[in-house]
Order: structure tokens, then C-alpha cells, then sequence
């Protein structure tokens, strides 16, 4: 091996090491922001459970989806509270982006984008803890999952991957957007997608033009692999015909989402701090 070889390893090798600190870094201080807000935290469980709630006991009774209401929202609201959380990320990512942070990051010897990481990595574990409590609220007042170990899991990672994609595109949002308060729209349109999919109502049920947007927009395909798995029916309360497409179909969608979210938040950081 050459001296020059050596060398170029071995500073690759440092600034491995030095990037995998500064992530860690930014997500325990992503951490820490969180733990000094309760009133959020508060607020991403109470928000979904209250909808849920709302839905089987208020709205429950006038819907016919051909099981238990419970049975067949839950998997929506679950989605829906994901959503919540991730638009919290958005008005972190943009607080920083506004409030001088990162001119100071620019100026210390680490990597900037790793602050975009530290959020996107906080946000997973406080939606996936948020979400866990709102399944176990749904279990309390009656929904039973018929799932398997294996299938349990399949619904887990499907949910990790939506929660993970869209947490993606918040922090785009809150790099792209110029004010916090423009971040904050973000968490509109993440409560109000769910509702035009099959969350809550079959498509079936929509008007031919709203159904068409209902049945392919990225949420639905998520929501009918979830809802295949915990309880084995589809929409309507019909049974599954083909989940491996669905959940593919779903996956496809988080993973572009995630990745074009990721690029597009690397280049616009990029840009602003030319």
C-alpha cells in the first residue's frame, strides 16, 4: 500500500468518525429541544387520540364499512398522528433554519446537515413512542388485532417507513420555507391527507372524482397494507387479494418520498449557505 493511499484512508476514516459524532450530536440535541416542550408532546398524543375517540363514539355509528368502526379506522388514526408529529419537525427544522443556528454551525468545524439528521432521527423515535400509546388506547376500547408475530412486524416496519418518509419531506419543508409560520402549514395538509384516502370511509363512498385521488395518492396503499396485516381485511371489511402489491406499492412511495425529500433538503441547505 502507497504512503498516498494510506493517507486518503485514513482521513476518510477520520471524517467518518467525525460525521458519525456530529450526528449523534444533533440528535441528542434534538433530544433535548423535545424534552423541553411537553406542552408538544402532549399535544401529538391528545390530537389523534381525541380524533379517534371523536370517530368511533360521535361519528362511529353513522358509518358502514362492513366491520367495527374501531377495527377499521384505527389504522388511519394511527397514520394521522404520525402526520401530526412530523409537522412539529417542520417547525423545528425551520426555527433553526431562521433563528441564527445554523450560521453558527457554519461556522464550527462540523457538518451543518447533520442538524437536518438530528431532527429527522428525534422526530422516528417520538412518533414511533406517540404511536405505540395511540395503539394501545385503540386496544383499550376495543380493537383486536388478529396480526401474527410476523405480521405484527410487517405492520411495524410499514408504519416506521411512512413515519420515516414523511418526516423527511417535514425537514425539507422547514429547510425550503423562509418563516417557521409557513412551516406550521405543513401540519394542515398531514391532518387533512388521511381523511380524502381509505382511512376513515371506503373510497367506494367518494365521488368518482375524489375516489380516483383517494385510491392513488400515497397514503392509501400504507393504510390498506397496515390494515391487512393487524386485522386481515381490506377496504370495506372485504378481504385482502393482494397484499404483497399493496405493501410494495406503499414502501415504493415512502422510499421515493424519503429519498427526494432528502435530496432536496441537502441541495436547498446547500444553496443557503452560499
Amino acid at each position: 500500500m502507497s504512503l498516498t493511499t494510506a493517507l486518503a484512508e485514513r482521513s476518510s476514516s477520520k471524517r467518518l468518525r467525525h460525521l458519525q459524532i456530529d450526528a449523534t450530536t444533533m440528535f441528542a440535541r434534538s433530544l433535548r429541544m423535545m424534552s423541553r416542550d411537553p406542552d408538544e408532546l402532549i399535544l401529538a398524543l391528545v390530537l389523534p387520540i381525541a380524533i379517534m375517540l371523536m370517530f368511533v363514539y360521535v361519528f362511529g355509528g353513522a358509518m358502514s364499512v362492513g366491520t367495527d368502526y374501531i377495527t377499521y379506522a384505527t389504522p388511519g388514526v394511527i397514520l394521522l398522528c404520525a402526520g401530526y408529529g412530523a409537522s412539529n419537525t417542520a417547525l423545528a427544522v425551520a426555527n433553526d433554519m431562521n433563528g441564527g443556528v445554523i450560521d453558527r454551525f457554519r461556522s464550527m468545524p462540523i457538518v451543518g446537515a447533520t442538524m437536518v439528521f438530528g431532527h429527522v432521527a428525534a422526530s422516528l423515535v417520538k412518533n414511533s413512542v406517540s404511536t405505540a400509546v395511540v395503539l394501545i388506547v385503540a386496544v383499550a376500547i376495543g380493537f383486536r388485532p388478529s396480526a401474527s408475530l410476523f405480521e405484527w412486524l410487517g405492520a411495524a416496519g410499514m408504519v416506521l417507513a411512512y413515519i420515516l418518509a414523511i418526516t423527511c419531506l417535514a425537514a425539507f419543508i422547514g429547510v425550503a420555507v423562509r418563516t417557521p409560520a409557513a412551516a406550521g402549514g405543513f401540519g394542515f395538509v398531514m391532518l387533512f391527507l388521511p381523511y380524502v384516502s381509505s382511512a376513515f370511509v371506503p373510497p367506494e363512498t367518494m365521488p368518482a372524482w375524489l375516489r380516483g385521488f383517494a385510491e392513488a395518492q400515497p397514503v392509501t396503499p400504507v393504510i390498506e397494507s397496515i390494515r391487512a396485516l393487524l386485522v386481515g381485511m381490506g377496504t370495506g371489511g372485504s378481504p385482502v387479494h393482494d397484499l404483497t402489491s399493496t405493501a410494495v406499492t406503499g414502501l415504493a412511495w415512502c422510499a421515493a418520498i424519503a429519498l427526494v425529500s432528502l435530496a432536496a433538503a441537502g441541495w436547498v441547505f446547500a444553496r443557503k449557505g452560499r
